[in-house]
């Protein structure tokens, strides 16, 4: 028996669409990152884009376990002399553009290179209710019903 290696021809991508409210960031990303590569299907083939278009709505509505929220930092360089700077987590979500929370954790977890950036594109993320994408018919998955742990209230 030959091994099967998926073809573009052979890849097909559904739209899914998950509501983020309430749900923990990290088992978030790890479904979606998985999603994204494509590991959900039983034709996984590591070197393609197999995985889905996924829709996050209500990334300002993500929980943090313990004291994440105030603890995390999120650090960057100004390019000079001493140019660290950073912004903890609950000044991100509460700043104009709290779905980079969620797009960060993602990132994290799709490989750094032509294929992840490639797959990281596939990733739409809004931090309201709102998406422009109700043309594709995506399927909604319910991340709070898959393990109780998925989900903490505020």
């Amino acid at each position: 028996m030959k091994t099967f290696t998926a073809t573009p021809a052979d890849i097909e991508k559904k739209w899914i669409l998950i509501d983020a409210e309430g749900i923990v960031l990290g088992r978030l990303a790890t479904i979606v990152a998985m999603r994204l590569r494509g590991k959900h299907k039983p034709t996984f083939t590591p070197h393609m884009d197999m995985g889905d278009n996924v829709i996050v709505i209500n990334a300002d509505k993500v929980q943090m376990t313990g004291n994440k929220r105030a603890d995390k930092k999120y650090f960057w360089h100004t390019g000079f002399p001493g140019g660290i700077k950073f912004r903890t987590a609950a000044q991100v979500l509460d700043g104009a553009h709290p779905e980079r929370v969620v797009i960060k954790a993602v990132e994290r977890m799709i490989s750094r290179n032509r294929l992840g950036s490639q797959q990281m594109s596939n990733l739409r993320v809004y931090a309201g209710s709102e998406h422009p994408h109700e043309a594709q018919q995506p399927e909604v998955l319910d991340v709070a019903a898959l393990n109780p742990k998925n989900t903490r209230s505020a």
